[in-house]
């Protein structure tokens, strides 16, 4: 590929992009840095599952935050010593980071192996209930959490400063933006595509349809696992609270905002999401139009209606949409302005001039 094929606006945009989110601690507050974007990287990476397993599967997951939650808990109960609630296992910090993602993987191979059996509205209804369950297991099972959950849990000591867990955050997702979009031209990728739109042709042309969905389901719920541990590092605790069907329908709804066909959309949904949960309190007048705090998720539900009105593929939609009309005004020439057709122009020519 020639450098003048990779000049292209979109890649350049894309770098610039980077450039910016990589000089950003020296550009932006901290707490900026800190809060909104620490979180908007880790809702995103988590919304990207969801996005991924909808575009290559056809299949709409709310057990993502729930795997968000496993890999998070895990690593509560494994890296806290005695003194705190749930297990105490006292494990090095990096030992307990394999713990958490490898019983998340097998949770979400098993789950997935359940749900794969199941399309459309009920793969949906069963993942809500997956949700549901996952709750009260945490709630209820006092010996790796109970109700009020794993507190004081330390990140380990490399991302200690909280700017570490910035970078670490971008660079997860990065990798899993990057890696979702090279599935989809792998021959894993293709299959699943093939099974998301004609489930029965694949089966009778040998493909395993309910393994290729596992798997699809499985490095879903590793990604989860992933934005999972940032957040309890981010947070320092983690309870059941934290991931029942509220958050559940929230990170949905991150990925319904910035477009569920989109793996942009997700990271675009969360600082959407998190800079309106931050910054509304503090808009001039707001509160004499009656929007409080506590009414965070009308407002929320009014733009998501607006978004699904004006563009149901989201924000991504609406920006594509723009450039492809920006793009057709560049395109298109105007006529030559010519006072005559051009074989009027060539007879006058012949016969020798034209005549006054």
């Amino acid at each position: 590929m020639t450098p003048r094929r990779l000049l292209t606006p979109g890649n350049l945009l894309a770098a610039a992009l980077v450039l910016l989110l990589l000089l950003l601690p020296q550009l932006a507050t901290a707490f900026f840095v800190n809060f909104v974007m620490t979180q908007t990287l880790i809702l995103g990476l988590a919304a990207s599952t969801i996005v991924f397993l909808a575009t290559y599967g056809g299949m709409t997951s709310l057990a993502q935050f729930l795997l968000f939650g496993v890999a998070g808990f895990m690593f509560g109960n494994a890296a806290q010593e005695t003194g705190s609630r749930g297990l105490n296992l006292g494990w090095p910090p990096w030992v307990a980071v394999g713990f958490a993602l490898l019983v998340t993987l097998a949770v979400a191979f098993a789950l997935g192996a359940i749900a794969s059996r199941t399309t459309g509205l009920y793969f949906l209804m069963l993942t809500l209930v997956y949700a549901v369950i996952g709750y009260f297991v945490f709630a209820q099972i006092v010996e790796i959490s109970g109700p009020g959950g794993i507190t004081s849990i330390r990140r380990p000591d490399l991302l200690g400063p909280p700017v570490r867990l910035y970078y670490a955050g971008l660079v997860l997702s990065a990798l899993a933006y990057l890696g979702f979009r090279a599935a989809g031209r792998t021959a894993f990728g293709r299959a699943l595509r093939g099974v998301r739109d004609d489930p029965l042709r694949m089966a009778s042309l040998g493909f395993n349809v309910r393994l290729h969905r596992t798997l699809a389901f499985t490095l879903a719920g590793f990604v989860a696992g992933l934005s999972g541990l940032l957040n309890v590092w981010w947070n320092g605790q983690i309870d059941p609270a934290s991931i029942a069907t509220g958050p559940t329908l929230i990170l949905l709804i991150i990925a319904v905002i910035g477009g569920i066909t989109s793996f942009e959309g997700a990271w675009l949904g969360a600082f959407v999401y998190v800079w309106i949960f931050t910054y509304l309190r503090d808009l001039p007048l707001i509160d004499g139009i009656g929007i409080t705090e506590a009414r965070f998720n009308t407002v929320i539900g009014v733009i998501v209606l607006m978004i699904m009105v004006l563009s149901p593929e989201g924000l991504t939609g609406i920006a594509q949409r723009l450039r492809r009309r920006a793009g057709a005004r560049t395109t298109t020439t105007p006529a030559p302005a010519t006072g005559g057709s051009p074989s009027a122009g060539k007879r006058a020519k012949e016969s020798g001039g034209t005549r006054t």
